[in-house]
């Protein structure tokens, strides 16, 4: 992201942001009351454990990147590089647990597996099964690795092209629940992967789409989907956007802050 493009985005998020005064819809009250201004959240000392490892790990990768950072050729990093880079905050992973608690979730769906941090994160759901897509064969094996660390039977790692991946998952799938679109972060990928998401979504459902201001790119995808004929209401929180398909909604959109 260009410091022009942060600076840009940042000055109309806070610009637009709202808080509960201004909230009218009983539904939206009470996720921003509930939820977003939530002030504890559930601490998980091994999750914090595992991720200041993968923070300090030296082991070097071999990675085949298929994501928006995408190379000609496989390239070395280490663990803590991709973990500096790709994981999530505590605070967001947490959020979207919370979410996926908040419309009672049994098929979770994550595209962008990384090391596994907010898959573990999203798997404290313990009545929930979560699928979660990753393109990287090396990452793919330090994150399964991490689920077994863990001891979480209720994670499916797949490994491949989510172009190729997602499509036949989908076909043996009647719903998904809650979906964290955060793999290939450019407009087409995430436009592509929301189309094929929103075959199986409901009105109960709850998508993410992460870093939707990364890039102008990013921002394109984003209002477009968040205009689609399914959706129903969405928010803006800056670092990711979360999307609602329950007509009663009557197409209402919120830029807020996560506390």
């Amino acid at each position: 992201m260009s410091s022009y493009h942060q600076a840009r985005s940042l000055f109309s998020h806070w610009l637009y942001e709202v808080d509960e005064h201004s909230i009218h819809s009983p539904f939206f009250y009470d996720l921003y009351t509930k939820l977003v201004s939530k002030k504890d959240r559930p601490d998980f000392p091994q999750l914090d454990k595992l991720r200041t490892s993968l923070l300090d790990n030296d082991t070097v990768l071999l990675i085949d990147d298929l994501g928006s950072g995408a190379q000609d050729k496989p390239y070395e990093k280490t663990i803590g590089q991709v973990a500096l880079t790709s994981l999530s905050a505590a605070q967001t992973a947490l959020f979207y647990l919370d979410l996926a608690k908040f419309n009672q979730s049994k098929r979770i769906v994550e595209l962008g597996t990384s090391l596994g941090m907010t898959t573990l994160y999203l798997a404290q759901k313990k009545d929930a099964q979560v699928f979660t897509f990753e393109g990287s064969h090396s990452i793919a094996n330090t994150a399964q690795t991490n689920f077994e660390f863990a001891g979480q039977l209720n994670i499916e790692l797949i490994e491949g092209n989510i172009d190729q991946t997602l499509p036949r998952f989908l076909e043996q799938t009647a719903k998904v629940d809650f979906a964290l679109i955060d793999a290939n972060h450019r407009y087409g990928p995430t436009l592509r992967y929301y189309q094929l998401l929103s075959r199986r979504l409901t009105e109960k459902s709850i998508v993410v789409v992460d870093d939707i201001h990364r890039s102008p790119e990013m921002e394109k995808a984003w209002s477009e989907i968040r205009k689609d004929i399914l959706v129903y209401g969405s928010v803006d929180l800056y670092r990711f956007g979360l999307l609602f398909f329950d007509p009663s909604l009557n197409k209402q959109h919120y830029i807020w802050t996560l506390k």
